[in-house]
């Protein structure tokens, strides 16, 4: 038992005995949503106020307690923290970044040029922390349309054929930055329709010559 093994109850203890309280007297019924949204938020509630060791310990405990494999407390745990305040090195640390594949996949870049942008944005705004950056050079293209499993093109025209494109701004010893007209292609354009048309756009209605 808790208590048996850690000695007298500490504010960190009891709190666990109301978790597992809250999640014993509150386990949903199939069906019962409302019941399951109510014990979530016991949950949340008591565990929002400790560390993110704490709220590990806690929670480990009582999904123990109640017999839940190992596989669903690493999810129950994953749900925890996502949805728990963090501050910026913990969001960092619990943040997963996604793979530069499965977003070109998402987006379908249909250019090298849109590839470019794509790439720009990937290591601007996803990727870890330890790799981001604001400008890419043909080094990067080079490296990263590899990484993303895109045809290599000539890399050396790639960055200037995007910046002709509306997509970039160059600031100087081979280093382009992404410009809002290239943030806002990957992020809300991308991927385009069948017909070309980037996606969330409205199509223009073609006007009527009035006699």
């Amino acid at each position: 038992m808790l208590y048996q093994q850690y000695g007298s109850a500490t504010p960190m203890r009891r709190r666990a005995g109301h978790l597992s309280k809250a999640l014993t007297w509150r386990l949903p019924m199939p069906d019962k949503i409302d019941d399951e949204v109510e014990a979530i938020k016991a949950v949340l509630k008591a565990l929002e106020s400790l560390t993110p060791d704490a709220r590990s310990s806690v929670a480990g405990y009582v999904l123990k307690r109640l017999g839940i494999a190992v596989s669903v407390e690493a999810a129950f745990l994953g749900a925890v923290t996502s949805q728990t305040p963090a501050g910026p090195a913990e969001a960092a640390a619990l943040s997963t970044p996604i793979h530069l594949e499965d977003l070109k996949k998402q987006k379908n870049p249909k250019s090298a040029s849109e590839m470019a942008a794509l790439v720009a944005f990937y290591l601007s705004e996803l990727a870890p922390s330890a790799q981001r950056k604001k400008t890419v050079t043909a080094a990067d293209i080079k490296t990263y349309f590899k990484i993303g499993g895109y045809p290599l093109p000539e890399v050396q025209f790639t960055l200037p054929n995007a910046k002709q494109a509306g997509y970039f701004d160059a600031v100087g010893n081979g280093e382009y930055r992404l410009n809002a007209v290239g943030y806002n292609l990957v992020a809300h354009s991308l991927p385009r329709s069948k017909d070309g048309a980037a996606s969330g756009r409205k199509p223009r209605k073609k006007k009527v010559n009035r006699k």
